[in-house]
This record gives C-alpha cells, structure tokens and sequence, in this order.
C-alpha cells in the first residue's frame, strides 16, 4: 500500500517559521500515518506487550512518505489572542493523517459491495495489511464460527487484542 499524493493546507496563525512550520506538518503526518496504518500493538494472552519498540513492529520510514507531498500555510488566519499571533502546531497534524485510513476503509468498501458483501463492517485502527485482508473476506479470510475440541489443538493464538 503506498499514499501517491498528499495536499495538506493548515491554518498555524501568522507563522513565525513558515519553513520549521511546514517541516513539523509534515513530521506529524508520517508519525500519525504510522499510528493509523501501520503501528500495531499485540499482547500475549497474559496481557505482556509484545511490541515493545520499533524492532517489533513497523514503523514509517522514508519510503512510506507520500510520493507528492504538497504542505501549504493558510495565509491571513491569525489569532489575535495569542503570542505573535500563533496556532497550535504540534499534533494537530497528526490527526490528518485519518485521511489515509479512511481512504482505506472506503477502498474495502467497494470491495465488499462489489463482491455483494456488507458495506457495514467493523475495522479498526491500524489498517495493516493483515486487517485489510481480513475485512475484504474471502475464503481464506473469514473467522471460523466455531472450533472443535481437535481444532484447538491444531492452533492457538499467539497474541490478543485489548
């Protein structure tokens, strides 16, 4: 999965760095992209975090930064009541980075739709690549309804979601 192309326009006030600004925008977005897409977090059944750094799970790398990646300053939008004007900058964009997960679930959607499947399915952040083929159900995705005593002893699991 690769995002092509991303435009952001964000109101920070009068900006006292435009290029330290867009450089954090930026940052954000990656960061919340991998806290959306990618970064899972797995238990063992006893509760222990099994991820436990980024040598354990996926992290964004440059790679994963979108192929155009146009960041842009709402010009004219201060705040009168704050220090030179300013706005919040640090996590706010962050949030933005939902756009990717969002696009990801409607992509399923039609998926689903195409294959005569609910449009209405539960699918929770991060969207991995796991989840995605999951939701998509097929054959060789869906839940078993129920396991047998013989099942149980072919496999278990080796991690929960909490």
């Amino acid at each position: 999965m690769k995002v092509l192309r991303t435009d952001i326009v964000m109101d920070v006030g009068e900006s006292l760095n435009p290029a330290i600004d867009i450089g954090q925008i930026e940052g954000a977005f990656v960061q919340g992209y991998g806290l959306f897409v990618m970064e899972e977090l797995l238990h063992s059944r006893e509760g222990h975090l099994l991820t436990k750094g980024p040598s354990m799970y996926k992290i964004p790398t440059m790679n994963d930064i979108p192929r155009e990646f146009h960041v842009s300053i709402l010009r004219g939008s201060s705040n009168p009541r704050a220090v030179y004007s300013s706005k919040g900058i640090g996590e706010p964009p962050m949030t933005l980075a939902t756009s990717a997960f969002f696009a990801i679930r409607n992509a399923i959607s039609d998926a689903r739709r195409e294959k005569n499947l609910s449009t209405d399915f539960r699918f929770d952040s991060p969207a991995t690549a796991e989840r995605i083929r999951i939701a998509c159900e097929n054959e060789f995705s869906v839940t078993p309804t129920s396991v047998t005593e013989n099942d149980s002893k072919c496999y278990s699991t080796w991690s929960i979601n909490v």
